[in-house]
């Protein structure tokens, strides 16, 4: 089964919150999880957003970069390039439910991602993305 995750189940699978025991077991059951590009430019971001915050700190990082290259390495990471059409299905998605759905860049740039890359699941714990995935078709777990 292909699964892809957006940056919501990223954080929650590797730092601890409520959604994280849903996050780690989901992720046993999946054989591959697309990763990208912007997974690595958010992954980024959502740490350093935690050591401003004074939530995490730097050595905590690290060691959570660690071991998602360390699961990388394990084959839990597909790494594949942003599909080339993204950005065109990201603006028509923006288009058919921005006004509905009060959906962001990132939520239709996950989705657009997700049905480029025929992924047979989609994972989040962000509302909004979670409706728009459902809207264009995506199976939720």
């Amino acid at each position: 089964m292909t699964v892809y995750v957006d940056t919501s189940f990223l954080v929650s699978l590797y730092l601890t919150d409520r959604h994280s025991p849903d996050a780690r077991q989901r992720v046993q059951s999946a054989a591959g999880t697309w990763f990208t590009p912007l997974h690595h430019a958010e992954w980024a971001h959502a740490l350093g957003q935690h050591i401003f915050r004074k939530v995490l700190a730097t050595s905590e990082v690290q060691k959570m970069n660690g071991q998602l290259q360390t699961d990388a390495a394990a084959g839990l990471w597909l790494e594949v390039a942003l599909p080339e059409r993204a950005f065109d299905l990201c603006a028509d998605l923006a288009r058919r439910y921005g006004p509905k759905l009060g959906v962001r860049t990132l939520d239709s740039l996950h989705v657009a991602c997700a049905l480029e890359l025929k992924a047979e699941q989609f994972w989040t714990f962000d509302e909004r993305q979670e409706k728009l995935a459902k809207a264009e078709g995506l199976k939720i777990a």
